[in-house]
């Protein structure tokens, strides 16, 4: 069993396995569940997954109406040809945004590791599916992998806004894809782990900071720009490039910054963005509440 990213390498690497494989190998020891049952399980979230992002393409709208529609502008976007970034990139931000504004509509999705940042991990494998064209199975062993880092940084940090700001939410999501974005392209263990560091390391002190306290603004781009970091950060680590920092440091200094962060920037909707005029002026009007002045 392993209890941190270094262990989790040297396993792997060890073993000669695929990281994949030996959070399937932990979670059939932990559990006492057969390869087949744990198999099945993950392979029905990613058909959640599927038809989250499916739905949200064709669009959807929030039930308070502050989001919604943004991952069909996207895809429309990506069709014309005329986009700056690379085409997998902006697909996978689109996809990511179509799971959020599912979840923003009270829709179907699968927390990875989170709801609020359930966009980011889908979103980077339907969108290297295009590039990479996995199987099924392959497919279901990115959510091992990224599940695999996500339980790392769960038992070490924390994976909740509240508890840690959204570095710790989509942070966190953003660095499970990326690992995992690297398996499926070849990359080693090790180069996982990399992917894992840098990706989340360019995202400390992210606060969490929802408009009204609701999932969607800034939530939704939050996960847009989660799978565009974890995308790049993916290309980086198979390159070659390293973190100096090792991976378990990185978690540990998240860690030590949500600790430190104030609670107006935990997911209250006290500080940050849902505290700007706009914030409070969405606010009311969503809920129907009097106006409040500083004056």
């Amino acid at each position: 069993m392993f209890r941190n990213v270094a262990e989790l390498v040297e396993l792997a690497e060890s073993q000669n396995k695929k990281i994949s494989e030996i959070m399937i190998e932990q979670e059939m020891d932990v559990t006492g569940r057969t390869r087949e049952e744990i198999y099945s399980q993950m392979d029905k979230s990613l058909q959640v997954m599927e038809e989250a992002i499916e739905r949200g393409i064709r669009g959807v709208t929030s039930h308070s109406g502050l989001t919604g529609g943004d991952a069909v502008l996207l895809q429309k976007y990506i069709e014309k040809g005329n986009f700056l970034s690379g085409e997998t990139i902006l697909d996978a931000v689109s996809k990511a945004v179509a799971t959020n504004e599912v979840n923003a509509a009270m829709g179907t999705i699968c927390a990875t590791p989170t709801a609020g940042s359930a966009g980011v991990v889908p979103g980077t494998l339907f969108a290297v599916k295009n590039k990479l064209n996995p199987t099924r199975e392959q497919m279901v062993h990115f959510l091992f992998t990224s599940g695999a880092f996500g339980f790392v940084v769960a038992n070490n940090a924390f994976i909740s806004g509240a508890a840690g700001g959204c570095q710790a939410e989509v942070g966190s999501a953003a660095g499970m894809a990326a690992a995992a974005i690297v398996e499926m392209a070849g990359g080693t263990p090790s180069q996982s782990a990399h992917a894992m560091a840098i990706t989340l390391k360019n995202m400390l002190g992210l606060v969490c900071d929802p408009v009204a306290g609701l999932v969607e603004v800034p939530c939704i781009k939050r996960n847009a720009m989660g799978a565009a970091n974890a995308m790049v950060a993916a290309d980086m680590a198979l390159a070659g490039v390293t973190s100096r920092i090792p991976c378990d440091e990185v978690i540990d200094a998240m860690f030590k910054i949500g600790q430190r962060m104030p609670t107006a920037l935990k997911e209250t909707a006290e500080g940050g963005l849902a505290d700007t005029p706009t914030g409070r002026r969405l606010e009311a009007k969503i809920f129907g509440m009097p106006l409040v002045s500083d004056e």
